[in-house]
């Protein structure tokens, strides 16, 4: 095969890839909802669509490489509401704005930090320790702020959070997102740390015996999904302008989702960037489309919980496929006479 050949075959590999077709998916998708769904393709609801979907992108961000060490944190969606609890406190107790916006991050950060101790130096499971956390943020956020709401917060601050750029339904904050998704993935594709996250979720004692750092590495992922959900609770408080201790509750299993569904393996040491963005997309217009139609929050917990299943399942069932493939190729492949 000729050079140009392989170079024309590359796209073609990548759209065959469970990424590549996640993000053909993710487009019909948008498009049969457009045609299908009464007041789908309104800007509004465009508007409401990319405000819905801010947060489920934001935490897959970070969550994206943690689970590409083989790692996993469900603690997310309590910290975005920890931090929530905490910024509305802090505003009934006189702070400025400006001033509890960076504090909230970092409280993310901290929050972040403890579950990279516990993984990294205690050795414990992720998954056991972000459960754990997962309920003791959410009840630290109830201590802070109790069942009352807090919802007077700066004018300024909240017509930004929820308006759009000029005269188009594209929402301020999606900016803010692109930008930290371009980062996120220069970093995992195109940096040493990328490359030493890919490295420690193929092989973790590999991974070490090469020079990295693996338990540096994931403590400071921990810190980043920390910060991100800080991040996340801040701007959730400030769309809704209401700072409540259940914000976000449940938010984690669309997450992890997302993340799966974007052909992030759940065993770690595969992934890319674009197909969890657009594993975002999917279900979150997944998700609108059927609230249009008047569809229920259980059914939607259905639908959720049904595509975390699939994504897992499917791929895994491609991979059997395709071993069992070259297996049958090698033993037709005669052998050759001495």
């Amino acid at each position: 095969m000729s050079g140009s050949e392989i170079r024309a075959s590359r796209p073609l590999a990548r759209l065959a890839s469970w990424d590549g077709a996640i993000i053909v998916v993710a487009v019909v998708a948008l498009i049969v909802a457009s045609g299908v769904v009464e007041n789908f393709a309104t800007s509004r609801n465009v508007t409401f669509l990319v405000l819905d979907l801010l947060p489920i992108a934001l935490l897959a961000l970070p969550m994206t490489f943690i689970i590409v060490t083989g790692e996993i944190d469900l603690s997310v969606a309590s910290t975005l509401g920890l931090t929530s609890a905490v910024m509305g406190a802090l505003w009934n107790s006189g702070m400025a704005i400006e001033t509890i916006i960076p504090l909230c991050v970092l409280l993310g950060a901290v929050l972040g930090a403890v579950n990279g101790l516990f993984v990294t130096v205690f050795k414990l499971p992720s998954l056991a320790v972000t459960i754990g956390t997962l309920a003791l943020f959410r009840g630290l956020a109830l201590v802070v702020l109790g069942d009352s709401a807090v919802a007077d917060f700066p004018v300024r601050f909240t017509a930004w959070a929820t308006g759009t750029i000029g005269d188009t339904p594209i929402p301020n904050v999606l900016i803010l997102l692109l930008v930290l998704a371009a980062v996120f993935a220069v970093v995992l594709h195109a940096t040493p740390i990328g490359r030493a996250v890919f490295a420690a979720g193929a092989s973790e004692q590999a991974a070490r015996f090469s020079g990295i750092r693996v338990a540096r590495l994931k403590f400071w992922l921990f810190v980043a999904s920390g910060a991100v959900a800080g991040l996340a609770g801040v701007l959730w408080t400030l769309r809704y302008s209401s700072a409540r201790a259940d914000n976000g509750v449940g938010l984690e299993l669309a997450v992890v989702a997302a993340v799966l569904l974007g052909g992030v393996s759940i065993f770690g040491g595969k992934g890319t960037m674009p197909g969890v963005l657009a594993g975002v997309l999917l279900l979150a217009t997944l998700q609108n489309a059927l609230r249009l139609e008047d569809v229920t929050n259980e059914a939607l917990n259905i639908v959720t919980g049904s595509l975390l299943i699939v994504s897992v399942l499917l791929p895994n069932i491609s991979r059997s496929v395709r071993a069992a493939a070259q297996r049958r190729r090698l033993r037709r492949t005669p052998i050759p006479q001495q």
